[in-house]
Parts: structure tokens; C-alpha cells; sequence
């Protein structure tokens, strides 16, 4: 397979293509899932992102820089690694609530619900005036103009949108602002003294990451900065619903405690927690935190040397800066659910996902790989630094890859045979019980990938850091 998509990602950190050069693939060219889109290079070439920000950081520690290779095949895998999971033996399902999904509305056109938190749902329902009821919001959404339904679920403060082709999302005022970005950003926000990397034996040691994300992008990164070594502090709040089998795929490595950032003391909690930190990596909508006091601007004050990771939904620009936002979503209003539906309509005709969560889990590499670049510039030349990143860049990315040809889309297997998933696998002692799950895809010549915590429920520890 080409690296030509790792040398779109190369500039960020502003390096040279001759990088790539340290980067083996191995494995199948798209189409490996039943997708148009290159599932396979775009995650291969996250991954191999991620894998040259560890090596870069293992050359400030030891001189000398790893060599990395990754197979396709479980690269793609790892965009659904929710699929593979089991406790005590038994799957753990990783279906979406009945009521999500993509609807027929007026004119033509379709609607998608997203309602996999009971909060989003509730207001889907509310909007529609109906009972938790597949056919009777079917029934529902036929009678609305799918534009019309898509401003009143966001207004309820839900989520979802309305279905649309890649060049009705080009002439649109968040897909241009959108397009007028960068793939992500890495931006010196402050002033320190250049500070090396504490003491240890893995690419990140001592390394201490605060993870407030949710749902999958965000517990992404944390989950992967774990992998070579960081110290990751999950926190959450008792009061946010969750749905509970996505700690099982990304909370490996980390330790999880609750903070509720309505209340002042636990406020100073958190401030005394950024103070002692490397990495503040947050997933809320644009401005929510900065309410709270912890802006990127006021992390810099509070920790000078902080590297701020900052992901939200649609961008910081564009008129639809603070809206709610999900893969899903993204692929609905972007043209990918469309396009997906024209090339395999699935058991209905109508738009379709993609078979994995794609845009969730590219993005949770490139926020980590941009977080290990910025701890290396922290490194060699000081500061405090913002990563910054988007959804929709991320999807914007994918989509302009290009696709495969239609005459190589026949006869694509659905998934990957047991024997592959069995061979990828490892299982974890948990506190919940047996948990089998996809190992670490990544694979480095000095330093192997692993988690040295077990994922635990949310809210397990104590808001403290463990010693270095």
C-alpha cells in the first residue's frame, strides 16, 4: 500500500516526507470492509502517524529512533475494536439503541436520529411528539421537511440532521469553514523553559494525561497515549449519562475518577490536578470548559509547559462551531452516509453508514499523535501548546482520499474471519470480569505497545495522580 495519506499528516509536525521511510506496511490495499471510502490507508496512516511521535519522542530520550510497522488489515479492524469485545466469554453487544437511525422524510429526503444517550433521545422524542417506539418515529419523521426536523432536534438540544450530498455539503457555510482548515493544528498558546521528559523506560513515561472526552474520538487518544506509557486520569462525572460498554473498548491503561465541574471544590480538584499534569485532552463542545475556567489560555497560566488537546464536532469556525456532533453525524450532513447508501444500500435502499467508526477513531490517533508531537517541541524549545481538531476535519480528510472503484467493490467480506480476530486479541483481568479485546495494533522495533492498567468503571479512583 502507498503512504501517500501519511505524507498529508507529516507537515503537521513539520516533518520531512523521507519520515515515512521508517514506517513498513504490510496487508491488503482497500477495499477491505464493504466501503467506498479507504478505511484501510487512512487508518494505517494514523496509526504509522502515532508510531513515528513515538519514535520521535524515544530518540529525545535515548538517541535513537524506532522502526514501525503496520499490518492494514488490523488497522482497519481497530476502527470498530467496540465489535470484538468479551466478558467472562460472552460478547458484549455493540448495538445502537432501536431508535437511532436514518428515516425517511418529506420531499425525498432523509433524516437521521441520533439517540444512543437517553438525553439526545428524549429530546428527538419530545420534538416529535411520540413514545419510544421505532415504527411511530418512523411515522413521525415522514410528516416533517428533514431540514426543518433537523434545526428543531438541535434546538431541544439533541442531536442528529438531515441527509446530504457531498456537493450540497460543499456549498454549505460549515462545510466551507470547514474546508478552509487544516487537517489539525498544533499552536504555541504560551511561554515556558523547554522541560524534558521525566524519567522512565517507555516512550512516555511519567507522562501524566487528564482525559475529560467521552463516547469514542477522545477516550481514543487517552487510550492510545496509555499504550506507550502515560499516566492517563480518566475524569468524569456522576451526573453525565454514559453508555457503559465504551469503557470496555477504550479505557485500557487508565485510571477513572469523578469530578462534577459545577461544584467550586471540585473545581480546585481539577486545577490542582492540571498543575501536576503534561496533557489536558477535552472533547466539549466549544467554550463549555472555558466557562468553567479551564480555557486553553488559562491552562497555560495555570501550568505553563501544558499541552492543551481540544476536539470538538464541527470546528471552532463556521456557523455551527457549538453544535452537537457524533461520527455519525458527521457522516450524515457530509455526504458520506449518502454515498455509502448509493454503493451498498444495505437491507433497505436509503443512506448507510460506514461499517466502522472511522471518523471517531482516525481522530483519536491524530489528536494523539498531535500530542506527542507538541510534547517533543515542549521538549526542544519550550511553551505551552493547543492541538486542535474536529470531526468534520477529520471526515473532511477522509473523503479526500478518494474512493475505490465500483468494479472492485463485489464480493467484499462483511467482516474478518475468527481466526484473525482470535490472533489480534488479548484478554485483560478486569474488575468487571474477563475482558477479551484487540491488542495494541502498532508495532515498534525497541518499545512494544501495551497497557500496564486495566480498564476499570468509570468513577473507580481517587482524583490523584500516582507517584512517579
Amino acid at each position: 500500500m502507498s503512504n501517500a495519506a501519511l505524507q498529508t499528516i507529516l507537515p503537521i509536525a513539520g516533518w520531512p516526507g523521507e519520515r515515512a521511510r521508517a514506517v513498513e506496511i504490510t496487508g491488503a490495499a482497500d477495499p477491505i470492509l464493504p466501503t467506498p471510502f479507504r478505511l484501510a490507508e487512512t487508518s494505517t496512516a494514523t496509526l504509522a502517524a502515532v508510531g513515528l511521535a513515538v519514535s520521535d519522542l524515544w530518540e529525545l530520550r535515548t538517541g535513537r529512533r524506532q522502526e514501525v510497522a503496520v499490518d492494514t488489515r488490523r488497522a482497519t479492524a481497530s476502527l470498530r475494536s467496540g465489535h470484538y469485545l468479551k466478558i467472562n466469554g460472552e460478547r458484549v453487544s455493540p448495538d445502537a439503541h432501536p431508535i437511532m437511525g436514518i428515516y425517511p422524510a418529506k420531499s425525498g429526503r432523509w433524516s437521521y436520529v441520533h439517540a444512543n444517550f437517553p438525553h439526545h433521545r428524549a429530546a428527538a422524542l419530545k420534538v416529535l411528539g411520540v413514545p419510544e417506539d421505532r415504527e411511530a418515529v418512523a411515522k413521525a419523521v415522514a410528516k416533517w421537511d428533514a431540514l426543518e426536523l433537523e434545526e428543531a432536534i438541535i434546538a431541544a438540544k439533541g442531536a442528529g440532521g438531515m441527509v446530504r450530498t457531498m456537493d450540497e455539503w460543499a456549498r454549505h457555510p460549515q462545510g466551507i469553514a470547514v474546508a478552509s482548515l487544516p487537517l489539525m493544528e498544533i499552536i504555541k498558546i504560551g511561554d515556558a523553559p523547554p522541560q524534558a521528559l521525566p524519567e522512565g523506560d517507555r516512550p512516555l513515561s511519567g507522562i501524566r494525561v487528564l482525559d475529560l472526552t467521552r463516547v469514542i474520538a477522545g477516550p481514543t487518544c487517552a487510550r492510545t497515549l496509555a499504550e506507550h506509557g502515560a499516566d492517563v486520569l480518566k475524569i468524569g462525572a456522576e451526573h453525565l449519562p454514559n453508555i457503559g460498554r465504551q469503557e470496555y473498548d477504550t479505557g485500557h491503561g487508565k485510571l477513572s475518577t469523578y469530578l462534577d465541574l459545577r461544584e467550586e471544590k471540585d473545581r480546585e480538584i481539577l486545577r490542582a490536578l492540571v498543575r501536576e499534569g503534561d496533557v489536558f485532552s477535552q472533547g466539549y463542545r466549544p467554550g463549555t470548559l472555558a466557562s468553567r475556567g479551564f480555557s486553553p489560555q488559562a491552562l497555560a497560566q495555570l501550568r505553563p509547559g501544558i499541552v492543551a488537546v481540544s476536539l470538538c464536532a464541527f470546528s471552532h469556525a463556521g456557523p455551527w462551531a457549538s453544535r452537537r456532533g457524533f461520527d455519525t453525524v458527521i457522516q450524515t450532513v457530509s455526504g458520506i452516509t449518502h454515498r455509502q447508501g448509493e454503493v451498498f444500500p444495505g437491507a433497505a435502499p436509503g443512506p448507510q453508514f460506514y461499517p466502522v467508526s472511522a471518523i471517531d477513531f482516525l481522530t483519536g490517533y491524530l489528536m494523539a499523535f498531535g500530542a506527542m508531537v507538541a510534547l517533543g517541541r515542549r521538549a526542544r524549545e519550550g511553551g505551552s501548546w493547543l492541538v486542535r481538531i474536529s470531526l468534520a476535519q477529520t471526515g473532511r480528510w477522509l473523503v479526500s482520499r478518494g474512493q475505490v472503484p465500483e468494479s472492485a467493490l463485489k464480493n467484499v467480506p462483511k467482516d474478518f474471519t475468527p481466526e484473525e480476530i482470535a490472533r489480534w486479541s488479548i484478554t485483560t483481568d478486569t474488575p468487571v470480569g474477563a475482558l477479551q479485546h484487540l491488542a495494541p495494533t502498532l508495532r515498534l522495533s525497541e518499545t512494544a505497545p501495551r497497557w500496564a492498567r486495566p480498564m476499570v468503571p468509570l468513577g473507580y479512583h481517587q482524583p490523584v495522580w500516582p507517584a512517579r
